[in-house]
This record gives C-alpha cells, sequence and structure tokens, in this order.
C-alpha cells in the first residue's frame, strides 16, 4: 500500500473515531431531542463503528511503541541499542500486518457481508476421489464454521459408496457468514494420493464451490406459476429415511431450467422451505451475473470473479501446502487448513481486494 493511500486510510479512520466519540458522548447523556427512534439509530451506528476504532486505536498505540523503540536506537549504549533494533524489526513487521488489516475497515462494505450463505459443493474430475476431497471440503468449512460460531443447515447430500459426495448443499447461519465465505466460490485442486490408489500414485482431482448469499423476498421476484414441484423419495447411500417416504422435494424453476433439491428433513414442507430458498439464492446470483457482464473484464482484476470454473486453489498433500492462484499466497499448514483453520487465508484475501478498491483496480 502507498505512502498516500495509507494516510488517506488513517484520515477515513481518524474521521470514523470522532464520529464514534460524539455517538458516545450523546449515548451516554441523551437530550430531550433523541426519541426512542433515534436514540436506537445512534446506538447502531456505534455499534458498527466500534470494532474499526479499536483496530484503529491499536495501530496507533503500535505506531508509539515503534517511535519510542526507534529512539533507543541512538542512546550511545551499544546493547541498548541492539535491542531496540530487534525490537524495531518486529514492531515495523505487525505495524505493516495491522497497516494491512485496517483496510478492510474503510472500503464500502458488501450489502449482503452481514448474510447467511447457501455453499454447493460438487465433485469434479477425479471420480471418487473427487468425491471424497469434496467431503474433506465439507469437514473444512464444518470446522470453520463452529470456531466462528455460525449454524449449519444441510440442504442435499449426494453420498457415496466411500463416504464421499458426489454432491452437498448447505446453508451457514450466522452474521458475516457471507463476508467469510465469498472468496470460496471456484474451482479446489486437490494433489495426493488416493485412499482407492494401490500404487502410490498422486493424482490430482478438482472439487467445484459455488457461495450464494441468502436472499430476501425484496431481492428477486418469482412467480409460483413458474415452478413445477415435484416430491420423490430421498436417494444416498444410507440413512434412516432414506427412500421410505416422498418427503424429498425438487423444484423447477420453468423460465430458466434451474433445478434444485432438498431432501434433508423428514417433512415435505420444510424441504419445499428450504429448496425455495435455494432456488431465491440461484436466481439472484443469475440476475447479478447478468448485470455484471458488461464489467466482466474489470472484474477479472479483482479477487476472483466467483467463476465456478475458475481454479482458485490447489492443495497439495505431499508438499504440505495450500497455494491460493488468485493473490499468490502459499501456506504450509495444510494439515491445520483442513481442520478448519482458514482464517489466514480469509483476511488475506479480504485485504487484497480491499487494497484493490483502495486503488482503484
Amino acid at each position: 500500500m502507498s505512502g498516500a493511500s495509507h494516510q488517506s486510510v488513517l484520515l477515513r479512520l481518524q474521521q470514523m473515531e470522532e464520529r464514534f466519540c460524539e455517538l458516545e458522548a450523546r449515548l451516554a447523556a441523551p437530550d430531550a431531542t433523541l426519541d426512542t427512534a433515534a436514540y436506537t439509530r445512534a446506538v447502531t451506528e456505534w455499534k458498527s463503528l466500534e470494532e474499526a476504532v479499536a483496530a484503529y486505536r491499536a495501530y496507533l498505540s503500535l505506531e508509539r511503541e515503534y517511535d519510542a523503540a526507534r529512539e533507543l536506537l541512538d542512546s550511545g549504549d551499544r546493547e541498548i541499542a541492539e535491542l531496540a533494533a530487534e525490537e524495531v524489526r518486529i514492531l515495523r513487521e505487525r505495524l505493516d500486518t495491522q497497516a494491512e488489516a485496517l483496510l478492510l475497515y474503510v472500503i464500502p462494505k458488501d450489502p449482503m457481508d452481514d448474510r447467511n450463505v447457501i455453499v454447493e459443493i460438487r465433485a469434479g474430475a477425479g471420480g471418487e476421489e473427487a468425491a471424497l476431497f469434496a467431503a474433506d471440503l465439507y469437514r473444512m468449512y464444518s470446522m470453520y464454521a463452529q470456531r466462528c460460531g455460525y449454524k449449519i443447515d444441510l440442504l442435499y447430500v449426494n453420498e457415496t459408496e466411500l463416504g464421499g459426495f458426489r454432491e452437498i448443499d448447505f446453508t451457514l447461519i450466522g452474521r458475516g457468514a457471507y463476508s467469510r465465505m465469498k472468496f470460496e466460490s471456484g474451482v479446489h485442486r486437490v494433489q495426493r494420493v488416493p485412499k482407492t490408489e494401490s500404487q502410490g500414485r498422486i493424482q490430482t482431482s478438482t472439487v467445484t464451490v459455488a457461495v450464494l448469499p441468502e436472499v430476501e423476498k425484496v431481492d428477486v421476484k418469482i412467480n409460483q406459476a413458474d415452478i413445477r414441484m415435484e416430491s420423490c423419495k430421498s436417494s444416498g447411500a444410507g440413512g434412516q429415511h432414506v427412500n421410505k417416504t416422498e418427503s424429498a422435494v425438487r423444484l423447477t424453476h420453468i423460465p430458466t431450467g434451474i433445478v434444485v433439491e432438498c431432501q434433508e428433513e423428514r417433512s415435505q414442507y420444510k424441504n419445499r422451505d428450504k429448496a425455495m430458498k435455494l432456488l431465491e439464492a440461484r436466481l439472484y446470483r443469475m440476475q447479478q451475473e447478468a448485470q455484471d457482464a458488461e464489467i466482466a473484464s474489470e472484474r477479472k482484476n479483482q479477487v476472483g470473479t466467483g467463476d465456478r470454473s475458475e481454479r482458485i486453489r490447489t492443495y497439495n498433500f505431499p508438499q504440505g501446502r495450500i497455494t491460493d492462484h488468485r493473490i499468490g499466497l502459499t501456506l504450509y499448514s495444510i494439515d491445520r487448513f483442513m481442520a478448519g483453520e482458514i482464517e489466514e487465508m480469509v483476511r488475506a484475501l479480504a485485504t487484497s481486494q480491499a487494497q484493490r478498491l483502495i486503488q482503484g483496480t
């Protein structure tokens, strides 16, 4: 980030802190003009600034520590100067990291960021190994969701005999779910020796992930006459009520040909409700893609286009690394990553996008 960009970020954060203090004082001693509605708005705005202000103040505190350490470099005492030099190096690294994080608080917020998110995982090239990796990705996201305090609601599962998933659709329920998951859309490539491989040869397989914000009724309008509903028995490799009752629901949106299924509830009514949410999300995505078609070339400069054909990440198990091709970041912690410790990657992708938005590219 250039010096000018950094200064503009700090100036914006300073203004946010001033507004935060103004609201804090007003809420501590509300005047007669602050009615219930105005008070609620003030509290909401104050809370929306709280995290950014805390990060800004932490940065300023770190900056003061850094300046103090730099002064010790000229103390005249060689031993103190050597210790100070190491302290300066460490604090400089922390300042640079914190400066990158500050970007996230000044860019325009995506209105979808706080929404629940629907995630669709499908096995791609690689047969059974791709299905097994799809199951691995689902477990990874499940453990990450637990770390974030999100609830998981299954929508549709098509399981293989070996425990893999040809397809699995689920909802992550919790504030900020879309903001954390939106960069996961695309093709995930895995390189490893499959469990089904007897010769120990490394195989490359792919899994596609689609991430859709859960939409509200006002976001997309669906004519019920355009929907064909079919009830069917649940399918899959097992389960207590699989193939016993016709509780599964398949919805077809006739104008677009989009088909969605849901079978995870015993109640047909609940399955239909979940299927409708999935259909609405897919239709909303289709609408957004149509609107964005004119600026497709510009979107390629952003952190991923969300296109399902885009290879976004490689998981190389023999080398123990994960590489995200959009930002060129490689992490050598594949075991922890697959156990749901993906926050470092999530933050790096969000920060990269913020940098591009700040720079106007």
